[in-house]
C-alpha cells in the first residue's frame, strides 16, 4: 500500500467563463452544489484522506477564496496568489512547488467532484502510486456515463495502466477526472511562465511514466450552470 500524500494542490484560479452568469460575482470554486461550495467538496475529501495541507491557487475574485478558506484547519490552506498573472494549469503548479514539499502530492481541480464507491478514490490513488515507475497517476472516468461531460475523452489505457493520448479524430474510453498524484519529477526542466499541465503529461506518456486508474463510483464535471443541477440530482440519488 502506498502512503497518503500529506500535501495537495487545488486549482482554483480559473475564470469560470462557462459557468456564467453564476460566476459574474463569485469565483467558480465557491459555487454551491448540494449546499456546499465546490472547493469545500474537494477540501473535505482531501481532509478525509489524511491530507494535512492544501495549496490553493487564486486569480479571479481571489479575495473571496482567500476569505472563505482563512479559518480552515483540516486541511490547512496555503494560498498561491496568481492575481498578477494567470499561469495556466502547469505554470500554477510550478509556482506552488516550493510549498508542496519534495514529495508526491495530490493535484485536484476545484470543479471536479465524484461519488465514491466502497474505497475512496483518493485512497485508491495512493495505493496504486509508485514513484519508481510513475511521474503521474491520473484518476480516469468513463467518457460515457459521467455527469456534465460531453467530450470525446482524453486517454487510452494499456493493460498495465500506462496512458496514451487519443488521436485527434478518435474517441477515447477515458477522460481525465481532474484528480491525480504527481511527482516533483514530472516538473523537471518545466517551462517558466504560463503553460498547460497537459504538456508535461504528454512528455511523461512518451517516457512510459504516465499511468491511469479508473474511478470507482460516479464522476461529475461541474463546468456549466446546467451541470450544477445534474450533479445535485445525482448526489440526492446516492443518498437514498
Amino acid at each position: 500500500m502506498g502512503s497518503i500524500p500529506r500535501t495537495a494542490m487545488v486549482l482554483a484560479a480559473g475564470l469560470g467563463t462557462r459557468m456564467r452568469p453564476l460566476t459574474d460575482t463569485r469565483p467558480k470554486p465557491l459555487i454551491a452544489v448540494a449546499g456546499k461550495a465546490l472547493l469545500d467538496h474537494v477540501l473535505d475529501r482531501l481532509a478525509d484522506a489524511g491530507v494535512e495541507r492544501a495549496v490553493v491557487n487564486v486569480h479571479y475574485l481571489a479575495e473571496q477564496i482567500i476569505a472563505h478558506t482563512a479559518g480552515r484547519a483540516k486541511p490547512r490552506v496555503t494560498i498561491s496568489d496568481e492575481r498578477g498573472l494567470l499561469l495556466g494549469t502547469g505554470g500554477g503548479v510550478v509556482k506552488a512547488l516550493p510549498a508542496l514539499a519534495q514529495a508526491p502530492f495530490f493535484h485536484i481541480n476545484s470543479d471536479t467532484i465524484w461519488i465514491d464507491s466502497v474505497t475512496p478514490n483518493l485512497t485508491r490513488l495512493a495505493d496504486h502510486f509508485d514513484a519508481a515507475t510513475m511521474d503521474a497517476l491520473l484518476l480516469l472516468a468513463p467518457t460515457t456515463g459521467s455527469i456534465g461531460y460531453t467530450g470525446r475523452g482524453d486517454f487510452i489505457m494499456t493493460p498495465d495502466g500506462r496512458l496514451r493520448r487519443r488521436d485527434e479524430r478518435a474517441v477515447a474510453p477515458f477522460v481525465y477526472a481532474g484528480a491525480a498524484i504527481l511527482s516533483p519529477a514530472l516538473f523537471k526542466d518545466a517551462p517558466q511562465g504560463e503553460f498547460s499541465l497537459t504538456d508535461l503529461f504528454d512528455r511523461a506518456a512518451a517516457a512510459g511514466r504516465l499511468h491511469g486508474l479508473r474511478l470507482e463510483g460516479l464522476w461529475m464535471h461541474v463546468g456549466t450552470p446546467e451541470a450544477v443541477g445534474e450533479a445535485e440530482q445525482a448526489i440526492r440519488k446516492s443518498a437514498l
